[in-house]
This record gives structure tokens, sequence and C-alpha cells, in this order.
């Protein structure tokens, strides 16, 4: 569920960011019988495994010889899925402070949360789209230029020029150019040269669109923009053989990939070591109480940067929170081959009745 509201949002939990750790938070907590709200920058879950590697291989998941990023992403969502988290994708925390009642109020641009505990899992930082720098370009942002995803209506019967050349632009490029009714009068793909990377059956389906004239590629390096009025009417394409183009246009989208900056947790008053935050290995706590982090964005001795780790980790966060917002259970470890209760959080059983004893 992907939701952006303008009241704030009460929750015992709130996640920031959706890669893999971060969605193995998430199961953790519903373990605990804690929901869990989650804040990513990206317009889809994923974080690193999505926008870095999505078709390669990864061998180090347990139980799981091989998979992609792709792929280890969506067996997470399943995981995850039993405990109906929901998605606030598309906004970046800017704020995290501490209330009198022992609860911290976190802002985004769009929103605003109270939580009791906070779970940082922000990877080496947010990845934000990379700039495009032309003089006089941001003032058409949101309006006839875009970063790696415009509205159907800027392709709907647009002359639609996408620069990158990887898996995003491409994507972009044959989306914008198929048959429907958002389909563009003409796609333009641009790239710094001649050579694409995106998965092979999207490079092959590109090659059938550019064959049958739907989709042109050009390389070159974009220099400058034309205006007319108040409207983006053109840019200055420079060609390997120094050659000057201008290319008209109606929707200019940029997608040449993204960056990772760590951006506003610098400034949530932290510890910080290296620019990673600085936590108590047995619980991931970090200096502030109710704060915690997991995966390639905390420190500690002996800390190394693989998401089985991070796997590692978002347990421990879990188990701590849990002692934190319900201070008087038991605390009695259970599993969840023989436990009637976290079968029942998983969906697996209807009634505790339904539990088979074990010696």
């Amino acid at each position: 569920m992907n939701t952006q509201l303008n009241t704030t949002i009460k929750t015992d939990a709130l996640v920031i960011g959706a890669g893999p750790v971060g969605l193995f938070q998430v199961f953790q907590l519903g373990l605990q019988g804690i929901h869990a709200h989650v804040i990513d920058v990206l317009a889809e879950p994923g974080g690193q495994c999505i926008e870095l590697y999505p078709d390669k291989p990864i061998f180090d998941i347990p139980g799981i010889p091989r998979c992609t990023g792709r792929e280890l992403v969506g067996q997470l969502l399943q995981q995850v899925a039993p405990f109906k988290p929901t998605f606030h994708f598309n906004q970046q925390v800017n704020e995290i402070c501490a209330q009198e009642d022992g609860r911290w109020l976190v802002t985004t641009p769009q929103q605003q949360f109270l939580t009791r505990t906070v779970f940082i899992a922000a990877g080496v930082g947010a990845f934000v789209p990379k700039e495009l720098k032309l003089e006089g370009l941001a003032t058409f942002l949101g309006n006839q230029f875009f970063y790696r995803s415009a509205p159907p209506q800027a392709s709907a019967g647009q002359a639609v020029l996408i620069v990158g050349g990887e898996d995003a632009a491409v994507a972009q490029a044959i989306a914008m150019a198929e048959d429907g009714p958002n389909q563009a009068r003409s796609v333009t793909l641009i790239h710094r040269r001649d050579v694409l990377q995106a998965s092979t059956a999207a490079l092959a389906r590109l090659a059938q669109l550019r064959a049958a004239g739907k989709v042109q590629f050009l390389a070159g390096q974009l220099v400058g923009i034309g205006v007319e009025g108040e409207r983006l009417h053109s840019v200055t394409l420079h060609t390997p053989e120094d050659q000057t183009v201008q290319l008209p246009l109606d929707t200019l989208l940029v997608c040449m990939g993204v960056s990772p900056k760590l951006g506003p947790v610098t400034q949530w008053g932290l510890d910080m070591e290296r620019k990673q935050l600085t936590v108590n290995p047995a619980s991931l706590a970090t200096s502030a109480a109710g704060i915690y982090a997991v995966g390639d964005v905390n420190t500690y001795p002996g800390k190394k940067k693989l998401i089985v780790c991070g796997f590692h980790e978002a347990t421990l966060a879990a188990f701590a929170a849990a002692s934190e917002l319900n201070p008087q259970a038991s605390g009695v470890l259970q599993y969840t081959t023989s436990s009637a209760l976290l079968q029942q959080r998983l969906g697996v059983l209807t009634s505790p009745a339904e539990s088979v004893q074990t010696s």
C-alpha cells in the first residue's frame, strides 16, 4: 500500500529505507506483533538491489544458492506481505525531532509521522537522481522536464527525449513507444555513447522498436536548451563527430541513474563515525533512545557490509524494540516452527488450536 496524507500518522515503528534490510526489518517487527510504516526516496522497494544490480547474481543469501537483486526483493516482499506494511514512496526524511512523551516526530516534504521507534535502514544513503546540469533547465522541472519517470500526459502524443543508457532509460523508451493511450508521438533516446546497458530482453525489444521507426537513438552530450516564450522548445546535442544538433521536444525525461547521498541523516543529532551511525551491536540502538540503525548505514566493531549481516542486525533490533515497546512481555524466545502465536501472525494458522505440539 502506498499512501500520501497531510495528517500526522501515528505508529509504533517507522522504517526508513525499503531495501533488503529494511524489508527484513519489517518482517522481524511483524513477528513481534509490531506493524511498520516504511519510507523510501525511490518509487519502488528494493534499494541498492533494484537500482544497482537488479539482474546481477547474488550468491551469499542463506538457503538461496543464486538469485538476482530483483528476485531477492520479490521474495522479501512476499515474506512481509502477511504483516501488511504501509509504504510511502518518493519521500525523503528531512527531520527527526524528539517529543516530550518520548516519541519521535519524523517529517518528509509530504508527510509527518509520530512514532515510538525508528529504524534507519538507509544503506549508503538515499538514492537520488543524477542531475542534468544545463543552464535554465531547472525552471521546467515537474512541467516539461522530469527525472526517472513522467506522468502519462507528458508522453501521450508528445515528442519525448529520454537521456540515459541504462535499465531505467531503456525501459522508459520502450514504455512510451509501445501502442496504447499514453504512446508518445516520437521517442528519442540519447546517451553519451552508442552502448546501452539493460537486460537482454529489454535491448531486444528496443532494437525492434528502433527498426520499426518508433524509437530513435542518438549518441552525444546535451549542452544547452532552447526556450520559446515560457516553454522548453528544444535541446542542443553535441555529437561524437563534433557536430551540434537542435532537437525539438515536448517532454525531456532524464534517466542517468542515481547516486547515494547520506543527506539529512548527518543533521539528526545521532553519533556518527566516518559518515556511519554508531550503534550498540547487541541491540543496534543508536545514541538516541528509540532509534535503531541497521545495514550499511551503521558501524560497530567487526562490522561487515553484507546483506546477510544486515538481516542479523534487523533481527536483534526488532527484539530490542519489542522489549522497549512492551517491557512487561515475558521475553521468552519463540520459534516459527512451533509457535502458534507466530504462525497466526504469519497467517499460517487461524487459531492456536491448529498448532501441533512438539517436545
